[in-house]
């Protein structure tokens, strides 16, 4: 019985010192960031329906590509400099960006004499892609005149924002 013991304690014990499974592992990893260009926004034109004549009354609607028509009887006068607000977006090249025009009705004043300016377009759609980093925007809007406005230069008091952002 004691060569019994014997050998039962030599086999655990080589058993004992024997694994049957990993009981850990270990993996390594690196971390890293890119900061991407900041979007931004320059103003590059102002918007400018030019000269017109007022007669009647009715709207005048720019475009974002530099043309107007007339509805009612406001007369355009041929001769005039039209511009459309013009802004350049700059940003990570690549990236798409989003445009938020203004949704509200904006005065311009001639002394106290005004005009609403509203409905303003782009010429982007939904949202585009900053290819070479930068993009041009154009936005029109549409002019409220009424009859026999005062004759005059009318103008915003304050500025009217446009608003671009990453997707």
């Amino acid at each position: 019985m004691k060569i019994f013991l014997i050998c039962f304690n030599i086999i655990l014990f080589f058993l004992a010192g024997k694994t049957y499974g990993q009981a850990s592992a270990t993996a390594s990893f690196t971390a890293s960031a890119t900061i991407i260009q900041p979007i931004g926004i320059t103003t590059t034109a102002n918007m400018n329906f030019a000269n017109l004549d007022a007669r009647s009354g009715g709207a005048v609607i720019l475009s974002p590509e530099n043309t107007r028509i007339s509805t009612g009887g406001v007369t355009l006068a041929d001769n005039a400099t039209v511009s459309a607000a013009s802004f350049e977006v700059t940003g990570e090249e690549g990236f798409t960006f989003s445009l938020t025009l203004p949704e509200d009705e904006y005065v311009l004043f001639n002394g106290n004499e005004k005009m609403i300016i509203k409905d303003f377009t782009s010429s982007l759609g939904e949202s585009q892609s900053l290819s070479g980093g930068s993009k041009v925007v154009r936005v029109g809007a549409t002019l409220n005149v009424t009859p026999n406005q005062m004759p005059g230069v009318y103008n915003s008091r304050s500025s009217i924002n446009i608003t671009v952002n990453y997707n």
